[in-house]
């Protein structure tokens, strides 16, 4: 099993997203899974210019020469890619919007029509490619705040034709990086939580009903999905 995290936060390693990362692939490594952790914040990845010139030459023709298809390459060498991001100004950071954009050069010129009715057609059982997850933290105690970034990984998947296998978002998320004293059982639950998440996705490639439970009713108002 190889897991690849786009990791999409500013803060790169000293991020609250990245503490959930870290279990989670602690979780994933001890179950055997090789792992990459890639901040996006250590890659010169430029914006799309929407030329969609990699259209016409094939996937992974882009005109800019940057980190991206350094990147790209070990997304060919994943068995599940895990999107991970803060939420800003609702919705995903900047950085991880742009690396996505950049995605455009792996997809095709179809209207979202013909996108959602080719992956009606498209059975998960089918799909050879990659499976796809998204965690994600916020600040705030409102779960509401992960509705687009929802929204956003689902319509990736679609447009990319990979299962979404899991979601996992944390509200309270500064408390990772800055816990208050009287919430260190919780926040240590919480982490071995994450751990045995990662465990889960790398033995099964996905969660467990007691898992999801568990992760929704921890104190910190943490919640899960899918």
């Amino acid at each position: 099993m190889k897991i690849v995290v786009i990791n999409g936060s500013p803060k790169g390693e000293a991020s609250n997203t990245n503490v959930m990362i870290s279990a989670f692939l602690k979780g994933a490594q001890e179950a055997g899974a090789e792992t990459v952790n890639i901040f996006l914040s250590e890659k010169e990845i430029q914006h799309c210019r929407g030329c969609h010139i990699c259209w016409d030459r094939g996937p992974g023709q882009c005109v800019i020469s940057d980190d991206m298809l350094s990147v790209l390459g070990f997304l060919g060498w994943a068995d599940i890619i895990v999107f991970a991001t803060p939420v800003y100004f609702g919705n995903v950071s900047g950085m991880l919007k742009t690396f996505m954009d950049r995605m455009t050069m792996l997809g095709s010129p179809h209207s979202q029509k013909e996108v959602k009715e080719g992956s009606e057609r498209l059975k998960l059982t089918e799909v050879k490619g990659p499976k796809l997850m998204m965690i994600s933290s916020c600040g705030h105690s409102d779960r509401s705040e992960f509705d687009v970034v929802s929204l956003w990984i689902n319509r990736a998947a679609q447009m990319m034709h990979m299962e979404l296998i899991g979601e996992i978002y944390a509200t309270g998320g500064k408390l990772l990086t800055n816990p208050k004293e009287e919430l260190g059982d919780a926040i240590s639950n919480y982490i071995q939580l994450l751990e045995g998440a990662g465990k889960e996705i790398a033995t099964e490639m996905k969660l467990s009903a007691i898992t999801k439970e568990l992760l929704e009713k921890a104190n910190l108002d943490f919640y899960v999905v899918n």
